[in-house]
């Protein structure tokens, strides 16, 4: 191979690893996508241990089924899939968890509610506190809307690899990136009004 690894798109890179089995190649791609899928995944979910988590997973993931990769998609899109449906997983089971607590008799567990509006020192700043504020607003906006967004004004993706990921077509992405903007809009109207 004449050209550095690090010179490679990432198609050519998963090519290199699911041909020759090289960890370097494998490795620059984690570098690549660690960060953007950290920001997708704590987006979704607003946790920073659970996508810190999800983001591992969907790494051992792709290196046990690097060969479930195929050349016509799009690398970024086959990773994107993998980290959402993790993170929708995780949403679905927090869902089961709070159900189960509510119902839960037994007096060793109980529901503990963070009160959201208390901010403390360290997020006394303006831009911290609408930062917060939007990741918020963000995470009240119903799952199948918030990760077109998510995918779309925050990862820059377009409606495309947007489509191939969720597996809806692009007139359903555009209907509901319009409808989570909407939804969003709603919540955050006056935060930046000065």
């Amino acid at each position: 191979m004449n050209r550095k690894l690090t010179e490679l798109q990432d198609e050519e890179l998963i090519k290199e690893f699911q041909d020759h089995n090289t960890i370097a190649a494998y490795e620059i791609l984690v570098k690549r996508y660690k960060d953007p899928l950290m920001n997708f995944t704590y987006r979704f979910l607003g946790d920073k241990d659970a996508c810190t988590d999800i983001v591992q997973e969907t790494m051992i993931k792709f290196y046990l089924n690097k060969d479930s990769y195929k050349s016509f998609a799009k690398f970024s899109t086959w990773i994107y899939t993998i980290a959402g449906n993790l993170a929708k997983n995780e949403l679905k089971r927090r869902k089961r968890r709070s159900i189960l607590s509510l119902f839960n008799d037994d007096d060793e567990k109980s529901l503990q509610i963070e009160d959201k509006n208390i901010i403390s020192p360290e997020r006394s700043a303006d831009g911290e506190i609408k930062n917060k504020m939007i990741q918020d607003a963000l995470l009240k906006v119903k799952p199948v809307y918030r990760e077109v967004v998510i995918l779309r004004d925050i990862q820059g993706l377009s409606y495309e690899e947007i489509a191939e990921i969720t597996e809806l077509s692009i007139g359903t992405v555009k209907s509901r990136i319009n409808r989570g903007r909407t939804q969003l809009q709603k919540m955050l109207k006056g935060i930046y009004k000065e």
